[in-house]
């Protein structure tokens, strides 16, 4: 056993001075009576001793205070010697990806060891290699094993791949081409876990005992982009967590021509995954940074390579001066759009042109000034590139109708020749890129015929084509543009209609753009959505000269990283990458990490993109040390463990010695037996590392945590939790356990339980889906769904029970007196047939919209709700009281839409003209089901989404309705209501 801090037994000398301290302990308090005519009399002058300590609990503290010395000294327990076992070929598995070039040449050192043992035993190696292999090598020969001098000079010329492992495939190919009778299988792993590692360990054990070697000086890191590019984190550091002791690395940030702009050193706490990389510097400096990379580690995985799309561009926002509020200022969208990208410049027009800008963003109001547009001018005219917005300014001026703005061959100085005769209309003396029309366009509102328009798809030459357009993305007012023959020249973004959103025109070597609507949400949301993020990142790009596309173009690879990190030309394999593929594409032979693309629009792959950490894999057999020795065993957790544990026993037996229990007096055995615990606490430490270095299975299983029991979701118990689904109601027999309803503690919406599986499912799922969607959006707040059978559970405590109608549905007495009683106290009865019974209907009953076929439906509900008290009933409109509890609907429909719902005729239901009852055919369960994994399975006809919002819309008010019943219908919410009707 050695000692890593071997300083800390010096401890040990106190241990005399310990011994001294604690040999006392202070005398047990003396009970006296006290009477008061006794007092004089009992009082006399004595000396009183302390107690003495048991010798037994001296050594306790004593053996504490030593253990802890050893603790705090690291012991730890040298590895044996792992002998190499095996007569037959040596199976020799390297991992040569780019986790492993860090100490590649101890690794190749290594395997060069392991076969120089085996030429001396002349036994042949067969060398198998983890890296992914690239699909023009995948068909060569199948390896076979060879003698070692052939092997030691494959080793000599390997190099790391740039890519990752595929252990997989290693697996599949000893699986289907097995070799014959090995002698051993070394492995030398890299520690990191990846896709396949199970069938890969399964596939090396079976080929005979397995030695793994794992290089802990060389531990794998990586290096991956930060989550935003505006700020002082450049990077993130990833690494296998090491819970020893804290780690240092060194990140050295590099120019493109080799030049060194930082060196910054990160520290690894102990224990962590990953750490953060800052680099403060000035934006003008950081945006020379071509590549970071780790110093010491010479390996692709530990460089990070920054391409066009990683520059802060300087971007300058025209202020007026006042204050801009926020949600509704004109600066508030903008800024947080372009944050994240770009190194952002706040002033008047004055100040900002005293600033190396090359776009400046002005938004409604602030060019009010003449002077201010004249400098303006003058900087777009040398290179600059404005973009407006409009507003309710530039609406309300008065604008001249003429021809657009020149084209690109017109003179030097931007400005167009008029005819002679003419005066000029240019609009680029107003900054416009096209004249405008007086005023502005609405769309949608109730003072308007028209609704908002959608924006129509980007064509090829404009700088935003590519980018997905949301289909929520819609415009309400616009100014517009003068028709002119060349408009469609200028429109770099067009509504539906074809109107233009976004104009530009030259003018001299600048560029002016206009949006068309205001830079709030006022007129538009586009501010709101990452449409407006991501047009606003391309126009910056485009004033610098760059066009990154996110389009299918293909970027051929321009430089590519190898095994060690050293950019240089792609290898063979290499092939081009779509530009819209790259957020989704992990590096691999075919695509290996590098620059993709011509230089304007540049592109980096990086190893890290898609890292967000590292899990250390699990072990394939019989870990050792690059020297053939098993891992050092620190034995410093259990001295501490063992020595707290004492240190609990003292503390306990003090309290009962407190307590005035002696121990060693009156009862000898009483102190040998202490003493006997005494020695099995020491024990107990030892008995749990030897089990846990002798048998790592049963470690792993004392440390694998047990499932937590869970109470079932219909009913809490206050006495011991089961597993098993119990009824709301106390089952007989249960004595002394008190079974409470969860549908007493929190409401709940329930369903009928039909006996099928799947339509049982379905409704389970619906209902919670819809108790979702209430919670999230209304005061109610719902828990799980419960499953009931009528006449055996109690159905009081639910405010609306779904009923899916099935072909074979049947009702008993008990049922239909629970339901009847469940209707008269309140509760609403909410049947589907779940489709239609074309079977059964005539050519007037159909209707006319389309849904499910649900044969035998029809005559199971006639049978099912015999005797039940159903009102008279009348197919639902939007002036009834359940169009409008909580949303203003039109139509209700679930699954299938325009089905007719039959509801309880005007003042022919009880409890307030609620209606007991709601029965209809749109099948909502199904438009409301939500699975496991939070999807909605079950596909919604004809509409899609906007019908299951609808659909929702419609639970959420049955759920509203169950529980207000008619406090919409109230006459205080009349004018409130005709209000929102536009009335």
């Amino acid at each position: 056993m050695i000692f890593l801090t071997p300083f800390a037994l010096l401890g040990l000398v106190a241990l005399p001075l310990v011994w001294w301290l604690l040999k006392a302990t202070p005398p047990k308090p003396r009970k006296q009576s006290f009477p008061p005519i006794q007092i004089l009399r009992g009082l006399r002058q004595r000396e009183t001793d302390i107690a003495r300590s048991p010798l037994w609990l001296l050594l306790i503290r004593l053996a504490a205070v030593t253990l802890l010395v050893l603790g705090l000294a690291h012991p730890v327990l040298p590895g044996e010697h792992v002998p190499t076992s095996g007569h037959g070929p040596l199976l020799l598995v390297l991992d040569d990806d780019m986790l492993s070039a860090p100490g590649w040449t101890q690794r190749i050192a290594t395997a060069q060891g392991f076969v120089d043992d085996a030429a001396h035993a002349g036994r042949p190696v067969l060398l198998l290699r983890t890296a992914a292999i690239p699909e023009a090598l995948a068909d060569q020969d199948i390896p076979h094993p060879r003698p070692a001098s052939a092997v030691q000079q494959d080793l000599n010329s390997l190099r790391p791949a740039p890519w990752g492992t595929d252990r997989a495939a290693v697996a599949h190919l000893l699986e289907t081409h097995p070799p014959a009778d090995l002698g051993n299988v070394v492995y030398l792993a890299n520690g990191v876990a990846s896709a396949g590692d199970a069938a890969f360990a399964k596939a090396l054990r079976a080929q005979g005992p397995v030695q793994e070697v794992r290089f802990p000086d060389a531990p794998a890191v990586v290096l991956a982009p930060a989550p935003a590019r505006n700020g002082p984190v450049i990077a993130r550091l990833l690494a296998l967590p090491d819970p020893s002791a804290p780690r240092a690395f060194t990140v050295r940030v590099h120019t493109q021509d080799g030049g060194t702009l930082a060196v910054v050193p990160v520290t690894l706490p102990a224990g962590a995954a990953s750490a953060d990389v800052p680099v403060d510097l000035p934006n003008t400096v950081r945006n020379r940074i071509d590549q970071i990379a780790l110093a010491g580690q010479s390996s692709a995985a530990g460089t990070l390579l920054f391409d066009e799309g990683d520059r802060l561009r300087p971007v300058g926002l025209m202020t007026t001066g006042a204050a801009d509020t926020p949600l509704i200022g004109p600066l508030f969208y903008l800024r947080r759009a372009l944050a994240p990208t770009a190194d952002l410049h706040e002033g008047n027009g004055a100040a900002l042109l005293t600033q190396p800008l090359s776009v400046i963003i002005a938004p409604d109001g602030t060019l009010a000034d003449p002077s201010t547009r004249q400098k303006i001018a003058e900087w777009v005219k040398n290179g600059g590139t404005l973009v407006r917005f409009a507003g309710p300014a530039l609406a309300g001026e008065h604008h001249e109708a003429g021809p657009p703005a020149p084209t690109d061959d017109a003179d030097n100085d931007g400005t167009a020749q008029p005819p002679s005769g003419q005066t000029s209309t240019d609009p680029t003396a107003d900054l416009l890129p096209v004249a405008l029309l007086d005023g502005s366009r609405q769309l949608g509102g109730t003072m308007t015929w028209g609704a908002p328009q959608k924006l129509a798809p980007f064509d090829a030459n404009s700088p935003f084509h590519g980018l997905d357009i949301p289909a929520d993305v819609t415009v309400s007012q616009q100014v517009l543009a003068s028709p002119v023959a060349d408009l469609a020249a200028h429109s770099w973004a067009r509504l539906t209609d074809g109107t233009p959103l976004v104009t530009h025109a030259s003018l001299g070597k600048g560029e002016i753009v206009l949006f068309h609507i205001s830079s709030t949400a006022d007129w538009s949301n586009l501010p709101l959505s990452g449409l407006f993020v991501a047009m606003l990142q391309r126009l910056t790009d485009h004033a610098n000269g760059v066009s990154i596309p996110a389009d299918d173009s293909l970027l051929a690879p321009v430089m590519t990283l190898d095994g060690e990190g050293v950019l240089g030309p792609p290898p063979p394999t290499a092939r081009g990458l779509k530009a819209s593929a790259f957020a989704e594409t992990d590096v691999s032979p075919a695509h290996p990490p590098g620059l993709y693309g011509p230089r304007a629009a540049r592109r980096a792959l990086n190893v890290g993109t898609h890292l967000a950490n590292l899990s250390p894999a699990q072990p394939v057999g019989t870990l050792t040390t690059p020297a053939g020795r098993r891992p050092d065993t620190p034995l410093g957790r259990y001295c501490l463990l063992a020595a707290a544990f004492l240190l609990l026993l003292d503390t306990l037996m003090v309290l009962l010695m407190r307590t005035g229990i002696v121990f060693g007096r009156k009862r000898p055995p009483t102190s040998t037996a202490l003493s006997l615990a005494f020695l099995l606490a020491m024990a107990s430490p030892a008995s749990l590392w030897a089990a846990d270095r002798h048998d790592p299975a049963l470690a792993q299983a004392q440390q694998t945590p047990q499932p937590e029991q869970t109470v079932p979701p219909a009913t809490v118990s206050t006495s011991a939790p089961t597993t098993e689904t119990a009824p709301a109601s106390p089952q007989p027999g249960d004595q002394g356990k008190s079974q409470i309803p969860g549908a007493a503690l929190e409401t709940r919406l329930a369903y009928v339980l039909t006996g099928h599986d799947d339509v049982d499912t379905v409704s389970r799922q619906g209902l919670q889906g819809l108790s979702d969607y209430t919670n999230a959006r209304t005061s109610a707040k719902l828990g799980h769904p419960d499953g009931v059978r009528p006449g055996q559970d109690d159905l009081s405590y639910y405010p609306l029970l779904y009923w899916p109608i099935t072909p074979d549905a049947r009702t008993t007495p008990a049922q239909t007196a629970a339901l009847t009683t469940f209707m008269a106290h309140g509760g609403i009865l909410l049947i589907d047939t779940q489709g239609q019974d074309t079977s059964s209907q005539t050519d007037g009953e159909s209707s006319g919209s389309f849904a499910g076929d649900a044969p035998g439906t029809r005559s199971a509900l006639r049978r099912v709700t015999n005797g039940l008290p159903i009102p008279p009933l009348a197919t639902i409109t939007d002036h009834h009281l359940l169009a409008h509890t909580f949303y203003m609907l039109h139509d209700f429909p679930g699954r299938y839409a325009g089905q007719p719902i039959w509801v309880a005729r005007e003042g022919q239901a009880e409890n307030d003209d609620v209606s007991p009852v709601i029965i209809g055919s749109a099948d909502w369960a199904h438009a409301w089901a939500v699975d496991e994994e939070g999807n909605t399975p079950y596909a919604v006809i004809p509409d899609g989404a906007d019908q299951r919002q609808l659909a929702y819309r419609f639970g959420v008010n049955a759920v509203i309705y169950a529980l207000t019943g008619n406090y919409k219908a109230d006459q205080v919410h009349v004018p409130m209501l005709l209000q929102r009707l536009g009335e």
